[in-house]
């Protein structure tokens, strides 16, 4: 039976070492972390908070100091669960010498896809991306945006159950990145799980079900958007004023006085907010230890 959840990490810790082995630098720390299955997942983190790391890790390009990663039921260094896996690199890994068909037939042969499902996905991926008419050109003449929205394409080829897309929005136009998180939200209603990384706070903040913050290899915050964003310690009224003189009270007061009470709720911060509040401001890099690219 599958589990509900498409990631469990487990104390996962990962240290990277020098030469003689010596442990260098502590990327990431005892992270624990569950990401349900159909869910969009947002990681975000200054620079050197071991994201970079942390998805290397789920990829199986790294392997764990100690700790485990599930991946879909099974371990993340398992060959089998990464034909399963779409990946969308911060920088598009594309051959410029290659047009979209030949990159998206190459894509294809190597998840194993016969020249028919190649074909088929191929017209309807560059056709929702906008990239169709297009698909003769050299990648060498493609804009930036059209480039990511190729790597795009080619993290999707497959079908894959679990997406991981660092800075998927990266060099679009807005109307393009409009169009990316449409498809983000579709892919949620069709199951797929999405982990997203971005700087883009507010892209975050529309699109993910949860989000996560980490600094220097820990878990500081975790859990859904609302809940994250609610000011708990705060309460706004929304009222219609029966004259300009009401403004306080309760709500017994307010009925009093002739105002009708329209809405009481606990206001929100923004995610740039909280991100900031969360890692205090600081500069991870100051201490000069960085996370290896």
């Amino acid at each position: 039976m599958k589990s509900e959840y498409a990631v469990v990490i487990t104390n996962l810790t990962k240290y990277y070492t020098d030469f003689w082995g010596r442990k260098r630098i502590l990327a990431i720390d005892n992270l624990e972390l569950s990401i349900s299955r159909g869910e969009i997942f947002g990681l975000l983190g200054p620079n050197g908070s071991g994201k970079t790391t942390f998805v290397k890790l789920l990829l199986g390009l790294l392997f764990p100091t100690s700790g485990n990663i599930k991946i879909l039921d099974s371990m993340a260094t398992s060959s089998s669960v990464k034909t399963q896996i779409g990946y969308l690199p911060e920088e598009s890994s594309l051959h410029s010498f290659m047009n979209a068909d030949e990159t998206m037939h190459f894509h294809g042969r190597l998840y194993g896809l016969d020249k028919a499902a190649i074909d088929s996905r191929t017209e309807e991926l560059l056709t929702e991306l906008d990239l169709y008419d297009a698909r003769r050109r050299r990648v060498k003449e493609y804009s930036k945006g059209m480039a990511r929205r190729l790597g795009l394409a080619c993290a999707l080829l497959h079908k894959p159950d679990f997406l991981i897309l660092d800075e998927p929005t990266s060099g679009l136009a807005p109307i393009g990145a409009r169009k990316v998180k449409d498809i983000l939200l579709r892919l949620k209603n069709e199951g797929i799980t999405v982990l997203l990384c971005s700087h883009l706070l507010s892209e975050v903040e529309s699109v993910c079900d949860r989000i996560a913050i980490m600094e220097k290899g820990k878990l500081l915050k975790c859990g859904s958007v609302k809940e994250l964003l609610t000011r708990h310690e705060l309460l706004s009224i929304l009222i219609k004023l029966a004259s300009s003189g009401t403004e306080e009270g309760l709500r017994e007061a307010l009925e009093s006085a002739g105002a009708q009470v329209l809405q009481m709720a606990h206001p929100t911060m923004s995610l740039e907010e909280l991100f900031l509040m969360t890692i205090g401001h600081s500069d991870a890099s100051a201490d000069g230890l960085q996370e290896p690219s």
